[in-house]
């Protein structure tokens, strides 16, 4: 009874946990690239009750007897399943189309991943520099890691961004002249092991792997950008009320379990009067 004490408690955790997860999900329904999350469970250690032996007339016993312990979250892994295309007011927004990531320099100078391609040029000095909008204002790199820096007097809005990356703007005699500077999008051998970091963008891990460029590695299939659309979240609200629900349902069990485990101990008590 002791035991079941324990382990219903431990069933507890992991469901507070998985409604956590959920409130996340839902929270961040609107927040441009999102992924939805997962929580992943495992069981405890078991104990053995009765090893592998025979019985009393020398017959071999199938298996042993024991008894879990209860379980744990595993991991809490992201689904990155495409998400929406939605249409955007902004002319830089970048939306991509396949398995790829944008690359973006962090405040401390690393590198650092996103789906978000809601960009814009932020003034800097006499120049328009292409970054992220978000209060830090990260800038956005291209394939050789160098931030995008647009010529004096050309408008933004006249910047065009091809399907591969590639960034141009047109001239006021109709004509266009590439900027020589191709937008960066690689992909992960795994993207679950990505991890994430604040202002919804991840780093890069041990398991993850190292970033694969698609525009220079074999057995790749490059993404695409469409330009003045974003990629909204791909958090599915019925999905997540489903398994709150669950989660829900549950938690109660677990914390009927307890309760249960406690009227027996009671009863045990009692035999003794």
């Amino acid at each position: 009874m002791m035991r079941a004490l324990w382990s219903a408690a431990s069933g507890m955790k992991i469901e507070q946990t998985a409604v956590d997860n959920i409130a996340n999900n839902l929270a961040n329904v609107n927040t441009l690239g999102y992924k939805e999350q997962t929580a992943q469970f495992k069981t405890l250690l078991y104990q053995t009750l009765q090893a592998q032996t025979t019985t009393a007339n020398g017959t071999n016993k199938p298996s042993s007897a024991q008894v879990g312990l209860g379980a744990r979250v595993a991991s809490i892994n992201a689904s990155y399943t495409q998400g929406a295309q939605l249409e955007s007011d902004n002319p830089m927004a970048c939306c991509i189309n396949g398995n790829g990531f944008f690359a973006i320099q962090g405040a401390d100078g690393n590198t650092y991943y996103t789906r978000s391609g809601d960009f814009l040029w932020a003034t800097s000095a006499e120049e328009g520099e292409l970054v992220l909008t978000d209060p830090n204002g990260n800038p956005v790199l291209d394939q050789e890691g160098e931030r995008f820096l647009l010529p004096e007097g050309v408008s933004s809005n006249n910047v065009i961004v091809g399907t591969d990356g590639s960034v141009s703007y047109r001239n006021s005699d109709g004509t266009y002249t590439d900027l020589g500077q191709t937008i960066a999008l690689v992909q992960f051998p795994n993207t679950t092991g990505l991890e994430k970091t604040s202002d919804n963008l991840l780093a890069a891990t041990v398991s993850s792997g190292e970033a694969i460029t698609e525009w220079d590695s074999d057995g790749v299939i490059p993404s695409t950008i469409a330009q003045g659309y974003i990629e909204g979240s791909n958090v599915n609200i019925a999905d997540e009320m489903v398994s709150m629900i669950v989660s829900q349902r549950a938690y109660e069990s677990n914390s009927k379990a307890i309760t249960t485990s406690d009227s027996m101990l009671q009863t045990a008590n009692e035999l003794k009067r």
